[in-house]
């Protein structure tokens, strides 16, 4: 009897079959909103004219209110060209998917929210307000901080672009209030053939810190750079490339020398809370008549006894007879540089999250644009804004996981 042999179904394939684990959307148009801003001192604005022209060019939507860019005098015809849409009605900016702004978010925003918002703009947590945050939550938005946005080496480009233009602008300050006609002590702050230059003192061996180091060796200042982390001073005489005095902070050894110093510079950081008062009154009052203290950080209550907020247009006041300059914005007085700096780092970042589909999509794809939320469709995703109001938090992972298996 002849056996039957094996049927063999040809649709059986015991090859390794390709497994889809992600398909990336098509590229998605961006419509997005520039308003003016109203917040006290801010004369930036995120997206400069040529920017602008970049994303239009890209197919995107750019709509911007009538005189948005005048305090970095970029005019609207600027825009106009660039392919912006002009409006004159903040409610119809307010209308975009997406929102740019270079000041935070204030209780004057909240009723031009959209629901379901994207907004790019900085947090500046000493000045959030609760009825702020609790409105963002009711309104499901996505929120990103320029303070918190990381770039591919793991730093924050538009925290360092500002910390950059702040150390390098305080020495060309100084340098202006030292001069007689500021009730200075009329010194030049490089000094001349055979006249000893002018002593800087910095404390804080941050961003700040470094560039301010730049600019006073460079205009050919005395300098001596105090901070507790030794880890930074020794990164800054590598940056500098040549050797200058530094020193921990050790009270005796800084009142010696705040003693005999033409400009003394506040830039020590705090990512959490206040800075440290590491200057005492005291200290400030046996500094020499006419000498200037800038304290850079001012915007997190300052690190000189005797320093109080002044504004752009009374910057300085004087006590102890020591000149005392405490804006808490210095890149917003050199605001073109500063919006040029800006949107440098938000023009790319829209650009991708174009092609990614959109920022939710990118954000799947990206983890160094995941530090930036801070709000996600509404959920705190902060841990220290959460803290701080007392709100529920959410991890983002967690979130972007669900919604995409939704």
């Amino acid at each position: 009897m002849a056996t039957s042999k094996p049927i063999i179904s040809a649709g059986f394939n015991l090859e390794t079959q390709e497994e889809t684990l992600d398909v990336k959307p098509l590229k998605g148009n961006l419509h997005i909103g520039i308003p003016k801003e109203t917040a006290f001192q801010e004369n930036r604005i995120a997206l400069t004219p040529e920017a602008v022209s970049v994303l239009v060019n890209n197919g995107h939507q750019v709509v911007i209110e009538t005189k948005a860019g005048d305090g970095s005098k970029y005019r609207d015809r600027d825009y106009t060209e660039a392919g912006a849409q002009l409006v004159y009605d903040k409610a119809e900016v307010y209308k975009a998917p997406i929102l740019v702004k270079s000041a935070p978010l204030v209780a004057d925003d909240v009723p031009y929210l959209q629901m379901n918002q994207t907004i790019i703009s900085p947090v500046h947590l000493p000045v959030l307000q609760k009825e702020v945050l609790d409105a963002m939550m009711q309104k499901r938005i996505t929120a990103l901080g320029f303070e918190y946005l990381k770039d591919d080496s793991g730093t924050y480009p538009i925290v360092r672009c500002m910390s950059e233009i702040a150390g390098s602008a305080v020495m060309l300050i100084a340098g202006q209030y030292l001069s007689s006609a500021n009730h200075g002590k009329g010194v030049l702050l490089g000094g001349i053939s055979g006249i000893p230059p002018a002593k800087v003192i910095i404390i804080g061996a941050g961003v700040v810190g470094e560039f301010a180091t730049r600019t006073a060796l460079a205009l050919g200042a005395s300098v001596k750079v105090f901070d507790n982390n030794v880890y930074r001073l020794k990164r800054l005489q590598n940056n500098l490339g040549v050797r200058v005095w530094t020193s921990v902070i050790e009270p005796k050894i800084l009142a010696k020398q705040l003693k005999t110093c033409e400009v003394a510079v506040g830039a020590l950081s705090n990512e959490n809370g206040r800075s440290p008062i590491v200057v005492t009154e005291e200290m400030v009052a046996n500094m020499r008549p006419g000498s200037v203290i800038i304290d850079v950080s001012i915007d997190r209550g300052g690190c000189f006894e005797t320093s109080d907020i002044t504004t752009h247009e009374q910057p300085v006041f004087l006590k102890h007879d020591v000149i005392h300059y405490c804006v808490p914005n210095i890149p917003s007085g050199f605001a073109r540089t500063a919006s040029h700096a800006i949107s440098n780092v938000l023009m790319p970042l829209l650009l991708e999250a174009s092609d990614e589909g959109g920022i939710d999509e990118m954000l799947w794809h990206n983890f160094n644009l995941r530090h930036g939320v801070y709000m996600y469709r509404g959920h705190t995703t902060n841990v220290y804004i959460s803290q701080k109001f007392d709100v529920k938090y959410t991890d983002l992972n967690l979130l972007i996981a669900a919604s995409r298996r939704g």
